[in-house]
């Protein structure tokens, strides 16, 4: 068993981390990485590598994508052949490649605010449209929930060359139904907008939640499917950029593939080979633990703000480590990421990274220990009391 309450410290490194990035006496519970060493399985892999001493070129061999193609079949009885995995230096990598592969100037990238605030750089990056299709967001008592306004997600993402789908969402936490991946898909094929799926999140599951890959839903929706994957955030290694795009279709693979090769976007080394041991299933009975102990960190969570924090309201993840708050109604002035950093010295992720919806909101990371969560959340209290 894997003891979770555990945590190393992550300040003694040179570099800026999560840990590192503030000033020594701000508890950083903002970048989604976890606190949790990764799986042994792939740190004995990495210090065979090491112990062998020679660090040269390595590109990706046939073993890896049929190592992904085959959890892809473990998983989800989704069948693609090795051909169809490609190799990137992660799901950012992955969905600028695919926009500039497949956008245009004129139709650009389709996204459901709030969402992941590297979505929101596409535009940039590239030179091309963002179009927003805001969640609809409800509150019953203090739990949020987000639907789709299916009119304007289909008035929206027809102007667009991709739409860009978070699933599991962050910071939402959504795992999005089969009904609702269908309709999307549906609405995309018809407008021929192809479906850039970031399913990075999509084996932190809590609650025992399953889940299903967009491009799995059927072959016709498939053929319409850039899938982005990545053991990163599942076994907490996105320090070594590994991450890949399943695309059975030729007609979508070639020019993402050319792409990859115009820009050489090459993985390191000892990425390739914690891909490897990651996806092997090696890691599969310590994922177990985790999830279970990210699902009970996410009960704290939410029965803690229930508790302890009149006016404001939470999600309720079924994926990912990732809590999204909202304090708009608490009488905070101005941005809560701003009142918690200085009264709390509580470093949260702040809502407006995510879209203009995210403003008066904020990210909190609970892939931490149960004492650290605790202790971050009693100083946003202790600050709020002051109010």
């Amino acid at each position: 068993m894997t003891n979770f309450n555990i945590v190393p410290d992550r300040r003694k490194n040179p570099n800026l981390t999560k840990w590192t990035w503030y000033e020594r006496d701000i508890l950083p519970m903002w970048v989604a990485d976890m606190d949790f060493p990764a799986p042994k399985p792939i740190l004995d892999a990495l210090r065979k590598r090491l112990d062998h001493g020679v660090l040269g070129y390595e590109i990706p061999g046939k073993p890896l994508q049929e190592t992904v193609a085959a959890r892809m079949e473990r998983l989800y009885k989704w069948k693609v052949s090795p051909e169809a995995v490609l190799v990137s230096p992660g799901i950012v990598s992955g969905f600028s490649v695919a926009a500039r592969a497949l956008c245009t100037p004129k139709r650009g990238v389709a996204i459901q605010t709030p969402v992941y605030n590297e979505f929101h750089e596409v535009k940039n990056n590239i030179g091309i449209p963002q179009i927003d299709i805001p969640l609809v967001k409800s509150v019953k008592k203090n739990i949020l929930h987000y639907e789709i306004d299916w009119d304007l997600f289909e008035a929206r993402v027809k102007k667009a060359g991709i739409f860009l789908l978070c699933n599991p969402h962050n910071p939402l936490g959504i795992i999005f139904s089969r009904k609702d991946l269908t309709r999307m898909a549906e609405i995309c094929i018809k407008h021929n907008v192809v479906i850039v799926s970031d399913e990075i999140h999509s084996e932190l599951l809590l609650d025992g939640n399953r889940f299903t890959p967009m491009a799995k839903l059927s072959r016709e929706i498939e053929k319409h499917v850039v899938t982005l994957i990545a053991p990163s955030k599942t076994f907490n290694v996105p320090g070594l950029f590994c991450g890949f795009a399943v695309i059975p279709n030729k007609e979508l693979r070639e020019p993402f593939e050319k792409e990859l090769h115009r820009l050489r976007l090459h993985v390191a080394s000892l990425g390739l080979h914690a891909g490897q041991v990651a996806y092997s299933g090696k890691c599969d009975g310590w994922l177990a633990e985790l999830n279970q102990y990210l699902t009970a960190n996410r009960n704290f969570l939410v029965e803690f703000v229930t508790k302890n924090m009149p006016g404001v309201r939470t999600t309720i993840p079924s994926a990912t480590y990732l809590g999204w708050l909202d304090f708009t109604q608490t009488g905070i002035d101005g941005s809560p990421y701003e009142f918690f950093k200085t009264k709390a010295k509580v470093a949260l992720s702040e809502g407006k990274i995510f879209g203009k919806e995210g403003a008066g909101h904020v990210r909190i990371n609970f892939g931490t220990s149960r004492a650290l969560l605790k202790e971050g959340l009693e100083r946003m209290v202790e600050a709020m009391s002051q109010l």
